[in-house]
């Protein structure tokens, strides 16, 4: 649906979007542990699995910036969608390489980075409800927001005029945003949010344990229904053939040899949340070097 130069340009933004948050990460005083880092990161790429069914047909399902921001710290959220997308596109063909790019742009920096920056400026010194609707306001927020950006870039590409895409966009988000707050606040409910550099085991242990029952068991009952953008793009006619894909051992959430099979959905899903916390442990690795090298100097 993006072509043309608008893949590159993105794929720059999005470059240039990381390496500053891995600046800043290695520059914060309040990083989490490892641990923590790769456990929120498995927990939001088991919960992207579960789509839910909104009207019309259509289904949404969490982007997971604001949650990423407000538990790990708003770099660290960038850093941990980002992740994420990049193990659904290598590993699960979800998104496309050339569209790698532009989906950091709007799920990481915008929604992580721009959401998750409103968010935690809203939650400063609320009382408990409203911390609740302000990160629930934060968290709608992100989902319109990128879905803004995204109309943009394919009114950019030629894809379709912006004025015919954005309210189309705008309008089914905004009825995704709402189960991203929701599910957002859930997720808030159970794990500790202060807790970014405890050792405590309650703190690192919950979001792997969620993680593995969202990815394993959950993820087989998903709404089939297309997302907003598949939607979208099927209403409005500029819906087109996936181009062909590079290898992906678990394509389209399943196992290669047991496709169709009960089960299949659940195993790839365990083995996303597991490639997912080795490449957020490695991401964590890059921002404690660059911290000791600063400390050293």
């Amino acid at each position: 649906m993006i072509e043309g130069p608008v893949c590159p340009v993105t794929g720059v933004l999005a470059a240039a979007g990381i390496v500053t948050a891995l600046l800043a990460a290695a520059q914060s005083n309040d990083r989490p542990s490892s641990a923590r880092f790769a456990g929120i990161t498995a927990l939001i790429f088991a919960a992207q699995m579960m789509n839910f069914p909104i009207q019309d047909g259509t289904s949404g399902h969490l982007l997971g910036g604001v949650l990423a921001s407000i538990l790990l710290g708003v770099p660290f959220g960038v850093l941990s969608i980002s992740a994420v997308l990049i193990v659904q596109c290598l590993f699960f063909a979800d998104g496309g390489l050339a569209a790698l790019g532009a989906n950091i742009v709007n799920m990481g920096l915008i929604g992580a980075g721009l959401g998750g920056w409103i968010a935690v400026q809203l939650r400063t010194g609320k009382t408990r409800w409203e911390l609740a609707a302000v990160t629930a306001l934060a968290a709608w927020g992100s989902v319109v927001l990128a879905a803004f950006a995204c109309s943009f870039e394919l009114a950019l590409a030629g894809t379709i005029p912006f004025l015919k895409v954005v309210p189309a966009m705008v309008g089914v988000h905004a009825l995704v945003g709402i189960g991203e707050a929701a599910i957002t606040l859930a997720v808030l409910a159970i794990v500790p949010v202060r807790a970014r550099q405890s050792t405590d085991l309650r703190a690192i242990l919950v979001p792997y344990g969620i993680a593995f029952f969202v990815a394993g068991v959950l993820s087989q009952f998903a709404s089939p229904l297309p997302d907003g953008l598949e939607w979208v793009a099927k209403d409005l006619g500029f819906l087109k053939d996936s181009a062909a894909q590079t290898f992906a051992p678990f394509a389209e959430y399943g196992i290669p040899w047991m496709k169709g099979a009960e089960g299949s959905t659940g195993l790839a899903g365990l083995a996303g949340v597991a490639i997912t916390a080795v490449l957020a442990a490695l991401v964590a690795r890059l921002w404690a070097a660059r911290a000791t090298s600063q400390t050293i100097s």
